[in-house]
């Protein structure tokens, strides 16, 4: 299975790149799943039905999220829909909408897909690493990925080795800055640290560099915009194999 993961896409500019170049890349590159954490899509922060839907309409199977899902209470009934392919953190409190955990069934493979929150400098949640051993006692299926949400790099590569030989994969989201620490543990789970982003290629981190300076320059409130100028894709393209669950190979993708 050729799967390929993508960073958190930025607002409008992020969602449109998305649309312009994963399906060509997809279909050339015969890959047969394509997810991306969307909890930044909407403009201004969050998720929207809108920005979801247009994820999902750009060859895109899946979409997991993060710290900011729950913001925009409008993606609420679409999270909670039992055939929903929007994740939110599987350790947020259980009277959160949506889920954290889905089986995606391809009849030939079953693929598993966490998605799930770090504590460190983050929002209060479950205990991942306690969290994560809950959920592998239910998974049916050797093919298992996790797009783990979190500020602190440590805590993100502490989590892949956590899970060496227990998942295929193990994908860094949240900071939007891609890593050059692609890998393959010897227990075959491939990691990285930090996917990445879609977004504008002269941004701070997907907004607009003059509404961050600003900030940082007066520290007075400042609406953030995303910049929709000269957009990138990150992502990491996997190789797994099916029979084991063992990941063969990883390679950072940049697209622009």
């Amino acid at each position: 299975m050729k799967l390929l993961f993508l960073g958190d896409i930025v607002g409008k500019g992020g969602c449109e790149a998305v649309k312009r170049l994963i399906p060509d890349f997809k279909f050339k590159n015969k890959i047969d799943v394509v997810i991306a954490n969307g909890e930044n899509s909407a403009e201004g922060n969050g998720i929207l039905p809108s920005s979801a839907d247009e994820i999902l309409s750009s060859s895109v199977d899946l979409i997991t999220t993060g710290n900011h899902v729950l913001r925009r209470r409008e993606i609420y009934d679409m999270l909670d829909d039992e055939n929903s392919l929007i994740l939110r953190p599987d350790n947020y409190h259980e009277d959160a909408p949506g889920r954290g955990v889905i089986t995606l069934d391809f009849l030939k493979y079953k693929l598993c897909v966490i998605n799930l929150l770090g504590n460190v400098y983050m929002d209060y949640v479950k205990n991942p690493f306690e969290h994560i051993d809950k959920i592998l006692e239910n998974v049916d299926t050797k093919n298992i990925i996790l797009d783990f949400h979190c500020e602190a790099t440590s805590e993100k590569l502490a989590m892949g080795h956590y899970l060496r030989g227990r998942v295929s994969a193990v994908f860094g989201t949240h900071t939007h800055v891609p890593t050059a620490d692609e890998r393959i543990f010897p227990e075959g789970t491939a990691y990285i640290t930090d996917v990445g982003m879609c977004g504008g290629e002269n941004s701070i981190l997907g907004v607009k560099a003059e509404n961050v300076l600003r900030r940082f320059r007066t520290n007075l409130p400042t609406r953030f915009e995303s910049d929709k100028e000269n957009c990138t894709i990150n992502g990491v393209l996997v190789e797994i194999n099916t029979d084991t669950g063992k990941a063969v190979s990883i390679e950072r993708v940049l697209l622009k």
